[in-house]
């Protein structure tokens, strides 16, 4: 298990909340989860990110502007683009 540090704006973005067991939960979208994969590609490893967004793609758990919006909210589209780019022409 890794801890990592969000800003507060950065901790609110993209958070769903889901009822289990009568207790509602905060817990971040598929989207959200994906850019913050990139974001921590360091400490997790490229691969994680990249199957992350393959299957979200395959899935269609989430659109490229999703992507795009909560990229562009992190910080991570300039190294999020290249990826999103091969495997949305390969049809993910």
């Amino acid at each position: 298990m890794r801890f990592v540090r969000f800003r507060a704006p950065m901790l609110a973005e993209g958070v769903e909340h889901h009822p289990i067991e009568g207790v509602r939960v905060p817990v971040f979208n598929a989207p959200k989860s994906v850019v913050d994969c990139f974001r921590y590609r360091n400490k997790i490893g490229l691969d994680v990110a990249l199957e992350g967004l393959r299957e979200g793609l395959r899935r269609r758990s989430f659109t490229i502007d999703q992507l795009w919006h909560h990229a562009r909210a992190g910080r991570a589209w300039s190294v999020m683009q290249p990826y999103v780019e091969a495997m949305a022409a390969d049809g993910a």
